[in-house]
């Protein structure tokens, strides 16, 4: 494939990979607001969508040898965690709202990196986390005394922090191959990453979430999206398939035909069509300088991400922006992929 077609199928399959992730939300709060609990809505996803994952995680069943510790925390944060914590937020303010919050993840990434492993950070870098807290501030209307639900926002900051617990986790585990894996294997593959830490998520999720006590009734119903009547099964169809499956697989394959950094600057739109189709398909209206702020805070992020330190070994300095292991993140982003043979990116954003 010639290089420009090579950039060309990359940007559509980021593009829609961004597109997948953005409706998670949107899909899910339906759901919800039907009597669902968040964490059996999160059961539900991580749950199907490691279902459709087995194949893929037997053909890479040498990663449980090679990096145990590499899937379990990626389970653990960017599937469990991040996605546990959105879905909660979102529970009780507006999508948009939670996955901008969840774009303070480089900034946090900064502060570990500048505070706890005492390394500097560029003036560029330090300038995108200000910019990303000056316009998380005009997203939740600071002025105004806070007028979303302060639960809400902290579940979204946990999402957040649930993010930096992945990046910290896999950049130890690719310095020294933690958990009893060897130095000498290759770069984990970021699919097989992506179908244990469902299966991870999954196990984990079941404890947590209990999933016998859900109201199975309520799937065989329907859910109200902005005044209509939607079946509960498509919407869950939406967020295993759409959002979860083929989010992922599109921005692992985005990251192999364009770069880290390129497919890191679309999966910004992410925040961007959330809170799009927050607004169309659910009514959520967000004011001006909502909006202005929500733009502050993306250019803020993408600095803080693209002019950070890179180690070696590279994710500690990974943002929220590249897909493939993020915002729903959580991904989602938090997402991932391999980058010139290393595992980077966002965990499963929402």
């Amino acid at each position: 494939m010639h290089t420009s077609q090579r950039r060309s199928a990359g940007l559509g399959l980021a593009l829609a990979s961004a597109f997948a992730f953005g409706g998670s939300g949107v899909a899910a709060k339906p759901l919800i607001e039907a009597g669902l609990d968040p964490l059996h809505v999160v059961w539900l996803r991580v749950t199907g969508a490691a279902l459709v994952m087995l194949p893929v995680a037997w053909q890479h069943r040498n990663l449980v040898r090679e990096r145990p510790a590499l899937l379990a925390g990626f389970g653990l944060f960017a599937v469990a965690g991040v996605q546990a914590f959105y879905f909660a937020s979102i529970s009780r303010i507006p999508v948009g709202v939670a996955l901008l919050v969840e774009y303070l993840a480089p900034a946090l990434v900064l502060g570990w990196v500048r505070f706890v492993q005492r390394r500097p950070v560029t003036r560029a870098a330090a300038a995108g986390v200000v910019l990303a807290v000056g316009g998380l501030a005009c997203v939740v209307e600071v002025w105004a005394g806070l007028s979303f639900d302060a639960v809400g926002l902290l579940l979204a900051l946990g999402a957040a922090c649930c993010q930096v617990g992945y990046f910290v986790l896999s950049d130890q585990g690719s310095q020294d191959a933690t958990g009893g894996g060897s130095a000498d294997a290759g770069p984990p593959h970021p699919v097989g990453v992506i179908a244990y830490g469902l299966l991870v998520g999954a196990a984990v999720l079941t404890v947590v979430a209990r999933p016998w006590g859900m109201d199975w009734m309520a799937l065989g119903g329907s859910a109200a999206m902005n005044g209509h009547q939607v079946p509960a099964w498509l919407l869950l169809g939406w967020i295993v398939l759409l959002a979860t499956v083929l989010a992922y697989v599109t921005g692992v394959v985005s990251v192999r035909l364009l770069s880290p950094q390129v497919a890191g600057v679309v999966a910004c739109l992410e925040a961007v069509i959330a809170t799009v189709l927050a607004w169309v398909l659910l009514g959520e209206h967000l004011s001006m300088p909502q909006l202005v702020g929500g733009c502050i805070v993306l250019i803020g992020a993408f600095i803080a991400q693209s002019s950070a330190p890179r180690p070696p070994s590279g994710p500690v300095a990974s943002g929220p922006g590249t897909p493939g292991l993020l915002p729903e993140g959580a991904a989602g982003a938090g997402a991932s992929a391999a980058g010139e043979g290393r595992l980077s990116g966002r965990p499963a954003g929402p």
